[in-house]
């Protein structure tokens, strides 16, 4: 199953969810019910933006290729940020 990850401009959050691809989110309180998260202080309506597939995760997946926007780091693009699956090698 794909990873998505979504945004939420009123609480400036952002959420990384599982889902099918014919799925679709459009508010937080339906992001925060598929993530198992809470709402906090955010209007459930509120709308959110599906930004990126972060890939698929499985027992045969290797771990994805990054593609955050650059934070100028290597060896991932999205590196220090904790964004990325990928590791510095050793």
């Amino acid at each position: 199953m794909p990873t998505y990850e979504y945004r939420c401009d009123a609480n400036d959050r952002l959420v990384e969810v599982r889902h099918k691809m014919a799925e679709s989110i459009a508010t937080w309180g339906e992001l925060c019910a598929r993530a198992g998260i809470s709402l906090g202080g955010t209007d459930p309506l509120a709308p959110v933006e599906k930004l990126m597939s972060a890939g698929f995760i499985g027992k045969s997946a290797s771990s994805p290729a990054c593609e955050m926007p650059s934070c100028d780091s290597s060896p991932c693009a999205a590196g220090p940020c904790g964004r990325c699956d990928l590791q510095e090698p050793s």
